[in-house]
């Protein structure tokens, strides 16, 4: 009696947070389906019709005055949702969801250079966080929810359910990973994902064709390019805090920093007479795996893009982040004796990793997407790349969980981690 007492209580649990997961990987995954539906019309409008990016000050007027006046509570984005899982306080509204949709279809209408990553994991924390009314859950059960909400919305929008599930728990502390909330978050992805593959709605696919065998030299050239892809990260974490400070200085109303911001922007799109680094920048990132391209692609997209989200507009930072990976290591072909898509495919993931502090989940990625063969190279950059992308990221409000700088100290600290597996005394 004793036993079923105590079992019945767990079989209910369990079988409650299941349903939830399902429910909620149903409603995300549909809302990632529509989005990126509409993503590709209005990209596909944007280059049928390349005059709209001259209206790029209008768009920044329409989110502006959106956000101003409806969305005060949650213009944080990611940033809120981190904040709730740390320490939770109120629901996060629902007017989340519409509103970053609508700011990043704005954005992308009219050449902003933005990702998609962040509108996918807002819509998942904001859809994920009503069910606390609907269950009646508690202040630690709220935390597991928004993780379930952020690994959908991730998992959903890159069609990369275990990564987005690693994610979801590593992202939220430098250094440590939230254990106990693996499994609901697992779960919730793979529903999330297939529901978005239910719509027939089909994930960029990528090639690595030839993968060389990990021999003693190709070591150093991977610690290489992931010491460059992690200075690259912090440069680009870096650049996004720069620019939004600075609007923030030069511009007391929040309304008119996207106007501006738009108003420069159509003038650098114009007077540099390509879109190739607006918007999401998919073909240039397929093309980074194949062809050369130039050795400026990687800085024009980095900066464009901490430019557009730094003067206000909307979108995420991770797709970017793919293209100023691939693009740089496409560069990095000129001197690694490595396979050019290789070089590609590890700063694809490792900028990502350096600028978010998620290797791990950045190397699954890497697996999921080209293949595991790569897996050696892709863990080695990503892994260095997060060592050398600073103390901070993208998000200002992760928190460090014991952070690099317990065992990499100083360079010399870092060299001897990495070469005699122990820290310096010194």
């Amino acid at each position: 009696m004793e036993n079923k007492r105590f079992t019945i209580p767990k079989i209910n649990l369990l079988l409650k947070w299941l349903l939830i997961a399902c429910l909620a990987g149903v409603l995300i995954g549909s809302a990632s389906a529509f989005f990126l539906t509409a993503l590709q019309w209005v990209t596909d409008y944007r280059e049928a019709n390349l005059w709209i990016i001259s209206l790029l000050p209008v768009g920044g007027l329409l989110i502006g005055y959106t956000y101003h006046y409806l969305g005060k509570s949650v213009v944080k984005g990611n940033n809120l949702l981190l904040e709730e899982v740390h320490s939770p306080k109120n629901i996060i509204p629902l007017r989340m969801a519409p509103l970053v949709l609508f700011g990043t279809l704005v954005t992308h209408l009219f050449g902003g250079s933005a990702g998609r990553e962040g509108t996918a994991v807002q819509m998942g924390g904001a859809i994920a966080d009503q069910f606390t009314k609907i269950f009646k859950l508690s202040s630690n059960d709220r935390s597991l929810l928004i993780i379930m909400g952020i690994s959908a919305g991730f998992a959903s929008v890159f069609g990369t359910p275990l990564a987005g599930a690693v994610f979801a728990v590593e992202v939220l502390l430098i250094g440590r990973m939230r254990y106990n909330a693996l499994l609901p978050s697992l779960i919730v992805a793979y529903v999330a994902h297939y529901t978005c593959l239910a719509w027939q709605v089909s994930h960029t696919q990528y090639n690595i064709p030839f993968i060389p065998d990990f021999k003693p030299e190709y070591i150093l050239y991977t610690l290489a390019a992931g010491l460059l892809f992690g200075l690259t990260a912090m440069l680009f974490s870096k650049s996004i805090h720069f620019f939004t400070n600075a609007f923030k200085k030069l511009i007391a109303y929040p309304p008119l920093r996207p106007v501006l911001g738009g108003a420069i922007l159509a003038l650098t799109i114009w007077a540099m007479g390509t879109t190739k680094y607006i918007g999401l920048g998919i073909p240039a990132i397929q093309e980074s795996f194949i062809i050369r391209q130039p050795y400026y692609a990687f800085a024009v997209k980095l900066l464009l893009t901490a430019f557009t989200l730094g003067a206000g507009f909307k979108g995420g930072e991770v797709t970017p982040l793919f293209f100023v990976g691939a693009a740089l290591g496409n560069l990095l072909f000129l001197f690694i004796p490595l396979p050019m898509a290789l070089l590609a495919g590890m700063g694809f993931v490792a900028v990502f990793s350096g600028a978010t502090n998620t290797p791990i989940a950045c190397t699954i990625m890497g697996m999921e997407l080209f293949g595991t063969e790569c897996g050696l190279y892709i863990a080695l950059s990503c892994i260095i790349a997060y060592l050398f992308s600073g103390h901070t990221g993208i998000y200002s409000s992760q928190l460090s969980g014991g952070g690099k700088h317990v065992l990499f100290g100083n360079f010399k600290g870092r060299l001897l981690v990495l070469f005699y597996g122990k820290r310096s005394n010194n």
